[in-house]
């Protein structure tokens, strides 16, 4: 499974950004997906996860209300809409996809064994 990333960037406190994640080589429609960021110095975090068909969603508490992700099985593409942006949420974003996925979103960090390569988010206050 290969996952591509894109869609970080500079912004100001309050700005919007999407981030994208195109997948390639199995059925994306079958699994689960998530999104994860990492901060200088911090440990990888999951900020939102969703099943097969975007149906059952989780978000950290850090982002609920400001972030949302989504999926287009169609286009085999993740996304994840960020509002009202805080110099909190700077950090390296990746998109990831668990081994399995029984129907619902996957919220274990080691369960996700295909990484994208991370895409930066820096937000100036």
């Amino acid at each position: 499974v290969q996952l591509q990333a894109s869609g970080g960037g500079l912004v100001q406190a309050g700005d919007s950004l999407r981030l994208s994640c195109v997948a390639s080589g199995r059925t994306f429609g079958m699994y689960s997906m998530g999104w994860f960021r990492q901060a200088p110095g911090k440990e990888r975090e999951l900020v939102a996860a969703l099943n097969w068909n975007g149906g059952s969603i989780y978000y950290s508490d850090s982002v609920k209300g400001r972030f949302t992700i989504s999926r287009d099985n169609a286009k085999s593409t993740l996304y994840l809409q960020m509002n009202d942006l805080k110099p909190e949420d700077t950090a390296v974003y990746y998109c990831a996809a668990p081994r399995y996925s029984d129907g619902g979103y996957v919220t274990a960090k080691y369960e996700y064994i295909y990484w994208g390569q991370g895409t930066q988010v820096t937000v100036s206050s």
